[in-house]
């Protein structure tokens, strides 16, 4: 049997003086209610003419393109079609057939309302940035060249455009100069962390581009050294000494940025964003740079959100480098999190645009949006399964289980698993898992689809599906038996 005729959501109609297009979405009996609920809520507004076309399959993710493409037959007048996002296969082999041209929408049905909206195309000015990133490996003196090496390479991957040497306060540490010219030899751009005159000149010799830092206890002895200052107040709750160490520089001919040194928060917080703020006043020209460890590495809360806030600040302000590091644990990923944090926060200065809606790799804890089905649609499906294999939701604060003449919920994975009993160890392990990640969308506030990764923003691992797997060992059971080999 092909596929199932079946009526056009929507006739043939206009919106305004444009007629719509006409797009056919593609699906399987078990989908076409979502499909058809989803297309209603969207599609007469979009201008769009959907005609659903029903293949006599149970599951759409079990479609491929060549399977499709023997049963398909699309309405007349059809531009293009949309497959299931988890359809695999050449869509060439489609086009053929047809004569139209497909392409895959995405893998949950819920989200193609944002497949058909509103144009995209300012958001392809979205991803340059003003703001460079110092990434300080701390207590260089103990680590082995190895090492600085290997986390030099992370930090770079990772969007860091300078390797900050961070030294110890008991040194001087004699190998600094190799350490440097080590990470110019891999084309590293590199700056050192220190006040002492012993670690810096060296250091600068052999090819550091940026000195942190700069005041009235070290300045004299740093004249004439090629390479940028980074100037401290000589008091750092105050701007003491700031403009005397910015005199003597300027008469040097040298190049220095400003750093007003922000304070951690119940130690002068708020005063210390003011002084930022003083100096950018006084000096609407200057260059200067944040740290931004005293906030990240000295609050105990997620980092992600405290480099947006941070970096907003500093491109408001034109800052235009940032000192970040990743000591203490939750501040692990603080440069990858600094990399994102820069282009969203230039879109929105330049741009003047909420930032909101633009970086989803900064969504690490709870999602932007949480797509949910709805009691009725899960009713539905209940009636309609015919097959003993589990579908598993989490929605409204309850995981559901659906099969054929089967549909629990709970909110305890472990009442549910309790009536499931289930004895084969290995389906057990995947319900038990797929229903911890449940669980845990729910506490969460995320989206759970069943056989697909939580999503973490940049943090995401994503998962091999139960059906791939299950597909892949099926080949392999095939190719073994085409080569004689035992099963």
């Amino acid at each position: 049997m092909g596929e199932v005729a079946v009526p056009p959501t929507q006739g043939a109609q206009t919106q305004g003086t444009q007629p719509c297009e006409r797009i056919a979405f593609i699906t399987g009996k078990l989908a076409e209610h979502a499909l058809r609920s989803v297309l209603e809520s969207f599609a007469p507004a979009a201008g769009i003419d959907s005609q659903v076309v029903v293949l006599n399959i149970a599951v759409a993710a079990l479609m491929t393109a060549e399977w499709a493409a023997k049963r398909i037959s699309l309405p007349g007048g059809v531009t293009r079609a949309i497959l299931p996002g988890y359809c695999s296969g050449n869509l060439e082999r489609l086009r053929e057939v047809t004569g139209v041209p497909f392409e895959h929408g995405p893998k949950d049905l819920r989200e193609l309302p944002g497949l058909f909206g509103a144009p995209s195309r300012e958001l392809e000015r979205y991803g340059p940035h003003s703001i460079e990133i110092l990434a300080e490996i701390n207590h260089v003196p103990r680590l082995g060249a190895a090492e600085v090496l290997a986390i030099a390479r992370r930090h770079r991957k990772d969007g860091a455009d300078v390797i900050d040497l961070g030294c110890d306060p008991d040194g001087p540490f004699r190998g600094i100069a190799d350490l440097v010219r080590r990470l110019r030899d891999e084309e590293f751009r590199v700056s050192i962390d220190s006040m002492d005159p012993r670690e810096i000149v060296p250091a600068v010799e052999a090819g550091a581009e940026c000195v942190l830092s700069v005041n009235a206890t070290n300045i004299d002895a740093l004249r004439g050294l090629s390479c940028e200052l980074v100037v401290v107040p000589d008091a750092p709750s105050s701007l003491d000494g700031l403009d005397g160490s910015m005199e003597k520089l300027t008469s040097w001919g040298m190049k220095f940025r400003l750093d007003p040194v922000i304070e951690p928060i119940g130690f002068g917080f708020a005063q210390s964003l003011g002084r930022y703020l003083e100096v950018r006043r006084r000096y609407p020209e200057a260059e200067m740079l944040m740290g931004t460890g005293n906030l990240t590495e000295l609050t105990g809360a997620d980092t992600a959100p405290i480099n947006v806030l941070l970096l907003g600040f500093c491109e408001e302000l034109a800052i235009r480098r940032v000192l970040t590091t990743e000591v203490i644990s939750w501040a692990a990923t603080c440069v990858k999190e600094a990399d994102l944090a820069r282009k969203l926060v230039h879109y929105a200065v330049k741009e003047r645009r909420i930032p909101k809606h633009l970086e989803p790799g900064l969504h690490l804890l709870r999602d932007p949006k949480v797509l949910r089905h709805g009691p009725e649609f899960l009713e539905s499906l209940a009636t309609r399964v015919r097959d003993r294999n589990f579908r598993i939701f989490a929605e409204d604060g309850l995981i559901h289980v659906i099969s054929a003449g089967l549909h629990l919920s709970a909110e305890d994975p472990r009442e549910l698993f309790d009536q499931l009993e289930v004895k084969d160890a290995s389906h057990a392990f995947y319900l038990g898992y797929e229903m911890a990640k449940a669980r845990t969308a729910l506490t969460l506030r995320k989206t759970y689809t069943q056989d697909e990764a939580l999503r973490w923003g940049f943090l995401t691992v994503e998962e091999t599906s139960h059906l791939a797997r299950e597909q892949g060992r099926d080949q392999g059971k095939e190719s073994d038996a085409k080569r004689g080999a035992p099963p």
